[in-house]
């Protein structure tokens, strides 16, 4: 994983809609970027629906929310409009961000990263829980941002 005091690397990428996202457009916000496997497996399903479910907590703070993952954007449409998700979801079929974010293996790996609002990693996320993850980083950006 990319170290804690790092600078976050720029990225582009079309989310379930086909609009363009760049890290650069949310600078001033505190970010989190979530990779994850595949639409519509369980653990994937379980960690959106419950970044999902404390949506509000993020927006409340002003905290900007991108999952990512190597699937198409038609994909990334079908799961979003399934599951209600209201925050983008990145496509990354070349495995650009992927690679720069060192989420890469023989699956994209479940990880995550909490970047201030300068554009360095704040917090990294190893070992994600799904079940769990939204609140802990709730928790964390309530700490972060004393």
């Amino acid at each position: 994983m990319l170290a804690i005091g790092t600078k976050a690397p720029e990225f582009e990428a079309p989310d379930q809609t086909g609009k363009t996202h760049k890290l650069s457009y949310h600078l001033g916000k505190w970010v989190l970027l979530y990779f994850y496997p595949k639409d519509f497996t369980s653990g994937c399903t379980t960690e959106a629906c419950g970044i999902r479910d404390n949506y509000e907590g993020f927006k409340k703070i002003d905290a900007a929310v991108f999952g990512v993952s190597t699937d198409s954007v038609e994909s990334h449409a079908g799961f979003a409009k399934e599951h209600s998700l209201p925050f983008p979801i990145l496509s990354d079929p070349e495995k650009k961000i992927v690679s720069a974010y060192e989420a890469n293996g023989i699956m994209t790996k479940r990880i995550s990263y909490l970047i201030d609002p300068k554009g360095v990693i704040a917090k990294t996320y190893d070992n994600v829980d799904p079940d769990k993850h939204a609140a802990e980083v709730l928790t964390d950006l309530a700490e972060l941002k004393k």
